[in-house]
């Protein structure tokens, strides 16, 4: 070694022929196999299932909502029926056994704020929901 003599080129191995760099060592995922980051999903739609029927999940509450039907594709407000939910039936039980009069376990059952509300379609009769208290 020379001092102020320039070190030969990288990658020459002897004077005649030239060796690659190394390459970068792999990516962690390169390196597990697994798959890189990618966009959000986009759903692929074939020429051949026809139009895509998109349908969307709308939340039901306690009074009636205004949506599509996903059975018969109509326009409507729900119908609504409300029944005894398990806060009505837990609550009667609880009047049962802290010694309630014969029937006073009933009476949560006739209150609105412990029933569940059941959505239907007014058009095709089929049922789209629960709103459970």
């Amino acid at each position: 070694m020379e001092k102020g003599g320039n070190p030969p080129p990288y990658g020459w191995s002897n004077g005649n022929t030239m060796q690659p760099p190394p390459a970068a060592p792999p990516s962690y995922s390169q390196a597990v196999g697994g798959v890189g980051p990618s966009s959000p999903y986009t759903p692929q739609y074939s020429p051949s299932s026809g139009p895509a029927i998109v349908t969307t999940v709308v939340p039901v509450g306690p009074q009636p909502t205004h949506m599509i039907c996903p059975s018969c594709h109509a326009e409507m407000n729900t119908y609504t029926q409300t029944k005894p939910g398990l806060i009505a039936y837990i609550s009667g039980a609880v009047i049962c056994f802290m010694g309630g009069f014969l029937g006073c376990c009933l009476i949560p059952c006739c209150i609105d704020s412990c029933m569940d509300v059941h959505h239907k379609c007014p058009n095709c009769g089929a049922y789209l929901g629960r709103y459970r208290r």
